[in-house]
């Protein structure tokens, strides 16, 4: 089910919403994981799907979100970091995925893909890597309800935040604007307390590390997920 604070861009007052990443989770215990976050007072879930081509890493596919979605009653947030997503659009909508992230980059199908993942009742969103430009996305912000910017390179949890990032948040307020359109904007990488304040104008923020490993919380995830909702 999703919450009707999801359809809608928070103005600049209102808190962050948090999607702790399953990245950084132990998969040893995942579904206790998502258990504990969610009680925490996470507001999604974020799960990297990473092909081994997109980007350097091996992650998780659509049986595991698939697993997840009897456990948790959020949002199961997908970023495909994945060459040629189309092929496995409807392979997420059967698994459960609330919102479906493709990468401009690693498609020649954007437009389609992302009218191909609202048919099958997902929320689209699209997503660049750090070094592309944010113009790259302009042309497809009508059809999606998420946009995804990335502080740091897709592909591996605990690095650091890149702050040239930032403005790509105010670009991409003024051409939503421009084209009367209304879609959220999360940020992933290097999210931290600190990291935050400089992310005032984005709706929601992914983070792993500092949710489920840091080590001043020692596991508390509650007081983690406080800490990045308070630093709007």
């Amino acid at each position: 089910m999703i919450n009707s604070v999801d359809t809608a861009t928070n103005d600049s007052k209102t808190k962050f919403m948090i999607a702790p990443s399953i990245l950084s989770a132990d998969f040893a215990k995942l579904g206790e994981e998502i258990a504990a976050v969610e009680k925490a007072g996470a507001d999604w879930i974020h799960v990297d799907v990473m092909d081994g081509h997109f980007v350097p890493n091996l992650t998780i596919g659509a049986p595991v979100v698939k697993s997840l979605r009897p456990v948790t009653k959020l949002p199961l947030d997908v970023h495909l970091m994945i060459d040629e997503p189309e092929r496995y659009v409807e392979a997420f909508a059967k698994a459960g995925a609330t919102y479906l992230t493709i990468h401009v980059e690693a498609t020649t199908k954007v437009e389609a893909t992302l009218k191909q993942i609202r048919e099958l009742g997902m929320k689209p969103g699209i997503t660049l890597r750090p070094g592309t430009p944010v113009e790259r996305i302009f042309p497809f912000l009508k059809w999606v309800d998420l946009i995804l910017i990335m502080t740091v390179e897709p592909g591996f949890g605990g690095q650091s935040f890149m702050q040239d990032q930032v403005a790509k948040l105010g670009a991409l307020r003024s051409e939503l604007k421009r084209i009367g359109h209304t879609a959220l904007l999360e940020v992933d990488g290097g999210v931290t307390d600190e990291t935050a304040k400089y992310l005032k104008e984005a709706d929601v923020l992914v983070a792993g590390s500092y949710v489920f490993s840091h080590k001043t919380f020692k596991s508390d995830y509650a007081s983690a997920i406080r800490a990045l909702k308070d630093a709007k």
